[in-house]
Parts: C-alpha cells; sequence; structure tokens
C-alpha cells in the first residue's frame, strides 16, 4: 500500500479482536476497501470502515460510500418480499399465475412463489437468442422467462437463479402491489424512514459515491468444468446484463444483483430477522411471515452452485453439515460475487454485513468474510 491504512469507526469493548483481524486484512494484502458493521440485540458492537475507494489508493474509503454488492441484493429484497407478505399482499405457497397469468406457460402453472424465491423454478438462465442489452428492458426480459420452458423438471431441486431471480421476484412484486416495486418499497417503507444507505436502482445524484471495484481475475470457483445451467447463469456472452455502462447498471432496479450500500445498512437491514421483525421500534415483518422466510424450502447439489445448498425464501440457510455464515444453525443470509457477505443470526440476535471493493472468485464462502466471522463468535 501507499500510505498507511485510514481506518476509522469503533468496536464495542470485547469486540478489539474483529478490528484486528479487519485491518490484518490489508496487511495480508487481501483488502483494498472495506467496511464492517456487526449488531446484536439491534445494538452496534462493531462499524468500522477502511482502506482506499480507488485503485490507485489516493481516496480515503469512508463510510459514505456506496459499493455494489451483487447478490447480497437477494437477501434485501427477501426481506422487501417479506414484509409485502406480511402486508398480506401475497404469500409463499401461492401460485405465481395467480398474480401473473402469463407465467404459467410451459408447464409452469404449478410454481409457487417460494419455490421461485428458492431457486427452484427451472429459471437460472435465458438460451439465446439474446443479448446482454435485452436485460435492460424489464417488460421483453420477464415476458420471456414467463414463456419459457423449466430447463429441469420442477419439483427437482435447486439452480441458482443469478441474475434472472431479480426478475422474477421484482415482476412478482409488482404484480402484488399494483405497481410498487422492490426497489421502491426499500426506499420508502425501510431506507428513508430509518437513515438507511442501501439501494436497489440508485438515483443519478447517488452516483458519484460509489466505490471503484477491482474485478477478479480468475473464473468462478468451482467452474473449471462447468455444466450446462452454469454456462447460461455465468458464462455465456449474455448471461449478465452489460455493454450500457456503470451509470445505466446502477440505476435500473434489479433486485437479484445492483443493490448499492454500506456495511452499515446491510446488518441493520438484515437485523430485522435477528430481532424478531422489527426494524428499530417499528415492526416490519409478523413472526408467523419471518419463519416462513427462513424456513428450508429446497436443499441439496444446486445445479448452478458447485454445493450442496440450503435456500430459504432469497436466502442461503447454514444446515449443520455447511456452515457458511458462523457456527449457527440457523443462520441466513447471501454472498454477494466479489466477497460481500450479509446474515442474521436469529439465535443470538447478530446481524451482519460486510462489503469489499476488492473481489475474489468466490461465489459463497469467501475467506475474508469467513476470518471476520470467525473472529466475531469468538468474542461472544
Amino acid at each position: 500500500m501507499k500510505h498507511d491504512l485510514p481506518l476509522s469507526g469503533a468496536v464495542a469493548f470485547g469486540f478489539e479482536a474483529v478490528r484486528d483481524e479487519f485491518t490484518a486484512l490489508f496487511t495480508d494484502e487481501l483488502e483494498r476497501g472495506a467496511g464492517l458493521a456487526v449488531y446484536i440485540d439491534g445494538a452496534p458492537v462493531v462499524d468500522l470502515v477502511a482502506g482506499w475507494a480507488d485503485k490507485a489508493c489516493e481516496v480515503t474509503f469512508t463510510d459514505q460510500h456506496l459499493v455494489p454488492v451483487y447478490s447480497c441484493s437477494k437477501a434485501i429484497s427477501g426481506l422487501v418480499i417479506a414484509w409485502v407478505a406480511a402486508q398480506g399482499k401475497l404469500s409463499y405457497e401461492q401460485k405465481v399465475c395467480e398474480l401473473w397469468p402469463e407465467f404459467a406457460a410451459n408447464g409452469k402453472d404449478q410454481v409457487t412463489i417460494g419455490q421461485v424465491l428458492s431457486h427452484q423454478a427451472g429459471l437460472c438462465g435465458i438460451e439465446a437468442p439474446w443479448t446482454p442489452q435485452d436485460w435492460f428492458d424489464w417488460q421483453k426480459t420477464t415476458t420471456r422467462l414467463a414463456e419459457m420452458k423449466p430447463l429441469w423438471e420442477l419439483g427437482d431441486g435447486s439452480g441458482y437463479h443469478s441474475v434472472t431471480w431479480g426478475y422474477l421476484a421484482g415482476e412478482i412484486v409488482l404484480r402484488a402491489t399494483g405497481g410498487r416495486s422492490i426497489g421502491t418499497i426499500l426506499r420508502e417503507e425501510f431506507c428513508a424512514l430509518n437513515q438507511l444507505d442501501f439501494w436497489i436502482g440508485l438515483p443519478d445524484e447517488e452516483h458519484e459515491r460509489v466505490a471503484e471495484i477491482s474485478k477478479p481475475t480468475r473464473i468462478p470457483s468451482g467452474f473449471s468444468t462447468p455444466n450446462e445451467f452454469q454456462k447460461l447463469a455465468f458464462m455465456r456472452a449474455w448471461s449478465s446484463p452489460g455493454r450500457r455502462g456503470g451509470a445505466e447498471w446502477r440505476r435500473m432496479e434489479l433486485p437479484s444483483a445492483n443493490g448499492h450500500g454500506t456495511a452499515r445498512a446491510m446488518a441493520q437491514l438484515m437485523g430485522m430477522l435477528a430481532n424478531n421483525g422489527k426494524l428499530e421500534t417499528r415492526e416490519m415483518l409478523t413472526p408467523s411471515v419471518l419463519a416462513q422466510a427462513i424456513s428450508e424450502r429446497v436443499a441439496g447439489k444446486d445445479r448452478v452452485l458447485p454445493y450442496n445448498m440450503s435456500f430459504g425464501a432469497g436466502l442461503i440457510r447454514n444446515t449443520p453439515a455447511r456452515h457458511v455464515y458462523g457456527p449457527g444453525n440457523h443462520t441466513v443470509g447471501h454472498t454477494g460475487f466479489g466477497g460481500s457477505v450479509t446474515f442474521a443470526d436469529t439465535e443470538k440476535n447478530i446481524s451482519f454485513g460486510y462489503v469489499t471493493t476488492k473481489q475474489d472468485n468466490q461465489l459463497v464462502k469467501d475467506v475474508r468474510a469467513g476470518r471476520l466471522i470467525a473472529a466475531v463468535y469468538e468474542c461472544l
């Protein structure tokens, strides 16, 4: 690094080891700019930012910088969908076609909202003809997905819907609410009322706060001999939106992949799951909906992610056989491509947010987040 490490924020007494591990990531040259926030029982015990917001390491990374967190967006979007369910606008066991009749095409008439949110809809990618630019057309994309024949026999496990999840979930919410998008509900019902800095669909006036990202130099881990589902989800030339520039990517609302925010905001939002559905003092999720959101909906070997997975409604779940987010068996969260992580431990009332500007090629379990999570639990 060019300079002494810029570090700001605070840790509660007894959590100094987490700060030490956080700074060690920079010493070990695993990190360039990052934020870390941990809340217990709704109160912050770790709130740190360090490093640089630009590739040249000249601009200090602060708590005012926003970081694209990719698939961590699914966890935050899952909270919004849970709120819509708590308002009585939809239910997880409801058939998608009851809200979105066109979705019934090609044998999808029995698919439930909960199955879509847990990557069971058989729509993990779009086959040719398709282009990176087509993703920017919401109507074209949702029409194509509604018309598609599932890529595998429904009811036979999951296949991670890396990008398509956002269009499916987003269209379901639009239909259920009479036209309110996930990004709009997030802003109006969650963030604006609580001064939380997280966005799905970033307004132009906020773009200058986005930190520069260093992209990974290797293909995603576990994809050395990719199958057709993995190719469609991640590796085809048209697998994700592109070629429209960073501003249009940030501006669009893609609930699966283009959330921008801070570690603090992610930890506060996920705190709803750790604190009986409350955000600050306001009940956002009923106990019934919260339990349904985090419960296991499918488990086993995923077709796209090269792991055995357990999925809730937009959430990755810890299981006794696979602890992704700490040691708890009732912990749920999500990883974003490159390394950002957010989770909630519903037993110990912990919520966690980590954002990074130096992306790695891990899809689920990033070594840096793993070190930080281990340090947190060692301090309990």
